[in-house]
């Protein structure tokens, strides 16, 4: 018995041997099958998505950012620059769910920052760069150091050093040199094309974005071959960042301190101070305004609603921006009155307490009248009634044209012309049309508007710039400049930027001697107070009521000197009520003060060299 179980054990062990070569065949047969149809799926199916996905794993491209172009002023004197800021960033490739937790809390302790700031951070959107997430930007000196002291337990994190614009003068000019920010994710979909990255700043506002291409810059980097674990193997390339170009603007950093200065005290307002021989802008300046440098720091979003939705609208323009120009428009009317053949220029009118117009009497500012006078007299004191009857005589046609010839109701072509207002300067036609508000034939010219129009208000409205741009036809002699704000290399004295103004030599003569009695013996009289040392200079003043609603407007456009005009200046002070010679006289016979002893230094040195 024990035999036979014996042989019938060893039989069972024998066929399960013979059997063992065969079952470990087949299995190693099913290996190789299920391996090759995996391979011949990869290499031959998907083979060119995965070599492409093969040759970004093993390269990568290290881009570096060009240095922005520095703004400085006509002298070379910085204005606008870029400064080191130090930023926190963490690889995420580096570390696990577990070990960015562990991370997480350890920077928030050591940069004292709140916990989600930092998970928001980290999930930011970046497809540019997956390996690299920035979390923190523009870190303080203590920051940096706690960071360096716990360095060793931060795996994963690193502090690197980068370039944001800076602004030393802070709000000097802000609105004319504007800001720079991050482009958005709609923008970077169409910048992309022109070689901007998701973390590139750009212009917005100002010579900042007129000037984007010329100071941006080119992106330069370096290709790296790089293993599975993120270890750089060799370079394959380097190519260096190419520096945006630096601008010279036409400012001058005196002048406009100066500007900045008479405004301070102002609920807003502006001034511009510009050479009526070129149209280089010297000084432009807007009350009220804003810290550049605001934009190159970390911001919350009440910090930015305050800034943007401020009642005070401290971003807009107001050098740029139109308003009601009161008395300083009635050299308008005076060519307008000249030009026409009704109004000669030794035409005189007797003026009144009032005219009557319509169901209204608009009245002389003095309630009594001036006499029979003519227009440098009219000038010279301010008349309305006397600019009411050769508006309204000659009509909306007559004062239109002579505007244009000026320059009003059109851009100024400045540079920044995306922050300019093109004003108004209502008449029939426009009327007609609806008034921009109304409907076609509702609203009709009537001679309340002419009336209204011949003193600069109601259906006028203008831009500082604009101002100071006709007012620079009285002082050169009779030609339409081109404001700017960058000299270029471009001269500004061809037909292309300098046009003749089709008014008579009599026309021109009348106003500009007219301008001149203002400040002898009329309303500006008070430009020569403590400015001996002054040249003889021109202008009007202007007091205008708020068409918006307001308290009164003050304005003051002069240029100087008589003879040569070199400089014109117009100052604005909004919504000031007391009169143009009471608060924006002043304003210009600072900015003329800086201006002459600037000359007469400059003079000095000369005749010493």
């Amino acid at each position: 018995m024990k035999k036979k179980e014996q042989l019938y054990i060893s039989s069972k062990k024998h066929v399960g041997a013979f059997n063992q070569p065969l079952v470990f065949f087949l299995f190693i047969c099913l290996i190789f099958s299920v391996t090759g149809a995996r391979l011949f799926w990869i290499q031959i199916i998907n083979g060119s998505y995965y070599k492409k996905i093969s040759e970004r794993n093993s390269i990568r491209l290290i881009t570096n950012p060009p240095i922005r172009g520095r703004l400085l002023d006509r002298n070379g004197v910085v204005i606008a620059d870029n400064k080191l800021f130090y930023s926190v960033s963490v690889q995420p490739r580096l570390l696990t769910n577990s070990q960015w937790l562990d991370l997480r809390a350890s920077l928030s302790d050591v940069l004292n920052v709140p916990i989600n700031q930092l998970e928001i951070a980290f999930n930011r959107s970046n497809s540019e760069t997956p390996y690299r997430k920035v979390l923190l930007t523009d870190l303080s000196e203590e920051q940096i150091i706690r960071f360096k002291e716990q360095e060793i337990n931060l795996y994963g994190a690193q502090i690197d050093i980068g370039l944001v614009r800076n602004y030393p003068y802070k709000s000097l000019a802000a609105h004319a040199l504007g800001y720079t920010q991050l482009i958005t994710q709609n923008e970077f979909s169409k910048l992309s094309e022109k070689g901007y990255k998701l973390s590139d700043r750009i212009g917005r506002k100002g010579i900042e974005a007129a000037f984007e291409s010329e100071l941006r810059g080119e992106w330069g980097g370096e290709m790296l071959e790089i293993d599975a674990t993120g270890t750089v193997q060799r370079s394959l390339g380097l190519r260096l960042p190419k520096a945006g170009q630096d601008v010279k603007l036409t400012l001058d950093l005196e002048l406009q301190r100066t500007a900045e200065k008479v405004l301070s005290d102002k609920v807003g307002g502006a001034i511009v101070a510009l050479d009526p021989r070129t149209g280089a802008i010297r000084a432009i300046a807007s009350k009220p305004t804003f810290d550049l440098n605001f934009f190159s720091r970390p911001f919350t979003q009440n910090q930015y609603e305050n800034l943007f939705f401020s009642p005070n609208r401290p971003l807009l323009t107001r050098a740029l921006n139109a308003y009601d120009p009161g008395s300083t428009w009635k050299p308008v009317t005076a060519i307008a009155g000249m030009e026409s053949g009704k109004f000669p220029a030794n035409r005189k009118l007797n003026t009144f307490p009032c005219v009557k117009y319509g169901s209204h009497c608009f009245p002389e500012f003095n309630k009594r009248g001036w006499g029979r006078i003519g227009y440098e007299d009219a000038l010279r004191v301010s008349s309305n009634t006397f600019f009411y009857q050769v508006g309204v005589g000659v009509g909306s046609n007559a004062l239109y044209d002579a505007a244009i010839k000026l320059g009003f109701d059109k851009h100024t072509g400045i540079e920044t012309v995306f922050d300019e207002n093109k004003g108004l300067v209502g008449n029939k036609k426009w009327a007609d049309k609806g008034r921009g508000w109304g409907k076609p034939g509702e609203t009709p010219w009537i001679v309340e508007d002419m009336a209204s129009a011949s003193i600069g208000q109601s259906v006028v409205l203008v831009t500082p710039l604009q101002l100071a741009r006709a007012y620079a036809v009285f002082a050169n002699g009779g030609y339409l400049i081109t404001p700017h704000l960058v000299d270029g290399n471009r001269n500004w004295r061809s037909d292309k930027y300098l046009q003749k103004v089709d008014i008579q030599q009599t026309t021109l003569n009348t106003i500009r001697r007219g301008l001149r009695k203002v400040v002898t013996s009329g309303s500006g009289i008070q430009i020569n107070l403590d400015t001996s040392i002054l040249p003889p200079v021109a202008g009007k003043t202007g007091t205008a009521e708020d068409s918006s609603g307001g308290v009164d407007h003050a304005w003051f456009a002069c240029f100087a000197p008589y003879d040569s005009g070199e400089i014109v200046v117009v100052a604005f002070a909004q919504n000031t009520p007391g009169g143009g010679s009471v608060h924006a006289l002043p304003m210009a016979r600072a900015m003329l003060q800086t201006w002459h002893e600037q000359k007469s230094n400059r003079k000095t040195i000369s005749d010493k060299k």
